[in-house]
This record gives C-alpha cells, structure tokens and sequence, in this order.
C-alpha cells in the first residue's frame, strides 16, 4: 500500500503539570470539548484516539457530584493522551476527549441509557438493556469505578440530551472526519482506540501490559493485529488479544475491513506508568513505554507506509 516515509521524530517533553485535573466552568469546557494535534505531515494511514482521558472537570458537575474529585478521577483511562503524545510527530493525527469519562462516555452507543439514573421517558432509542447499562456504565455513567453512585437523584432527560449534543456528538464527528479524510488520503485508515486497564497487570504483577482488541478478528485485519503485535512484544511488553477486552463501541462501529477502515482497541496497564491508587505518574512517565513508537512502528511494517 502506498504511502510517504517515515519522519524521525524525537519524543516530546510531557509538561509535568499536565497530568493534574482542573476545573473549569462548564461553559468553557463546551467551548473547546476536544484536544486536536495534526501531524506535519499526515504520513501514516492511521488515526489515534484517547476517549476517556479527560481529565477537565465542569464546576457544575463536581456540584451535582456525590463522590469526591479523587474518586471520579478513577473512572479515568489516565495521562493516555501524554503516553501518546508522540504520535503526531510520527505521521498520524491525535484526538482527545478533555471532559471527564463520567461527565459522557464516548465510547458508548449514544443512547445507552440507563432508567435508573434519569426521570421521565426515554428516548424511544434509548438502549436500556445492554450489560455496560445494567452495570451502571451506560453513555452517562450512574455510577463510578468500584460501583459508588455518583449522584444523589436523578437527572433531567434533557440534560442527557444537552451532554450528547455538547460533548458526544463533536467527538464522534471530529472522529468520523478523521477517519475519512484518512481513507480519502491512503485508501484505507487505521484507527488506534487507546484506553488502559486497571488491575495486577503490569511489569512486576500478573497478566498482560498490553490487551489488542479487534472484536475478535471482526475489526481489523488478521495480518494488521499481528504486526502491532509483533512490535509491542519487540518492545518488550506482554501482549494478549481480546481477553478480556475485545473492543467497545468505537470499535465496533468504525471497525468495517471491508471498506477500507480498520480498528483496534489498545488497553494499557496503569502499573506500568502511574500509581492506580494515588494517579500520579511513575517517576519515568515520560519514557515509560516506547509504545507510541511501536504502535507506529508495526503499522508501518504492515502497510509498508
């Protein structure tokens, strides 16, 4: 498959306050919902995204909020936008979700929604019944990491509504922009969906660093998947597929092989980079993994980019 050689980036400085939440008025989160960095040039097929790294806080949402800033903040896939950060300067596009996971969930059908958390009716849409709804994880999360409710009463339909309109929808469009002026360029996109993954995994625990999710072989293509593969464990990372994350909605929805667009979810130990009690980074989070470099790296052996 054609496409332009690779530059030789350096990895860039990650500013050590970054990784710090913030609040803010929820007007000015509306304003600027998205973290956008092009790269110069676009000299890989791909995409990059972080759904769930968001880590801005609305001051009217913390009000609204039962739970405490430091038990929101463990909703969050963390800092995966700063693991990748390199990635524009290797060829390919960064988006990022700057509001909080559990302010809307992006990587959810856009109506996942759950009966116990809103008053009134649904929507006739709504998708109440799926296993993420049931667990209280649904498109705006009732609950957080761990199970605690995260509100005290229920919440206007129209607020739901509001929140798809000002944060859901501009990053599914931002995306599905994206990827297409990806395809137009290349003739086919990749999209990496990052995320990372709580638990004993990580050097020096059980399980694997790193989890590659193409719903089951439904996503992307066999031969992409094992090239990434192939790199990360190059890398020296432990790297199992589709266990126990096969790939959310993202995934699932811009996944289509067959025309020319394929995706991939990453999941990424938290021990490997940051404290999963505290949050804090590790104190060589900057250089914590080469795992932009190797992701960028299998992709190119594959697509011959």
């Amino acid at each position: 498959m054609d496409a332009r050689p690779p530059s030789s980036p350096t990895r860039p400085e990650v500013d050590p306050t970054d990784w710090r939440p913030r609040r803010l008025p929820l007007a000015e989160l509306v304003a600027t919902p998205l973290g956008l960095t092009r790269p110069a040039p676009h000299s890989l097929p791909a995409v990059f995204a972080s759904p769930h790294s968001g880590r801005l806080y609305p001051e009217e949402f913390l009000a609204q909020s039962r739970v405490s800033l430091d038990r929101l903040r463990h909703s969050e896939d963390a800092y995966m936008d700063l693991l990748m950060a390199a990635v524009p300067a290797l060829g390919a596009p960064l988006l990022a979700a700057r509001f909080p996971r559990t302010l809307v969930d992006v990587n959810r059908e856009p109506y996942e929604w759950d009966p116990a958390l809103f008053e009134g009716q649904l929507p006739d849409q709504a998708n109440s019944g799926s296993l993420r709804v049931r667990h209280g994880l649904g498109t705006l999360a009732r609950v957080v990491a761990g199970g605690e409710p995260i509100y005290d009463h229920r919440l206007p339909v129209a607020e739901g509504e509001a929140r798809l309109a000002d944060f859901y929808w501009p990053y599914h469009q931002a995306l599905g922009g994206l990827i297409g002026e990806t395809r137009d360029l290349f003739g086919l996109c990749v999209l990496i969906d990052c995320h990372s993954m709580p638990g004993g995994a990580g050097r020096g625990g059980e399980g694997p660093d790193i989890v590659l999710g193409d719903c089951h072989g439904a996503s992307a293509a066999p031969e992409l998947v094992a090239g990434l593969e192939k790199r990360l464990k190059g890398a020296g990372f432990r790297v199992v597929r589709n266990r126990p994350y096969a790939g959310g909605h993202t995934t699932q929805h811009y996944g289509r092989p067959g025309h020319k667009v394929h995706a991939v979810q990453v999941e990424v130990a938290r021990p490997l980079y940051m404290d999963p009690i505290t949050l804090a980074p590790r104190p060589a989070f900057a250089h914590a993994a080469p795992l932009a470099e190797a992701l960028v790296a299998g992709l190119r052996d594959v697509l011959g980019a």
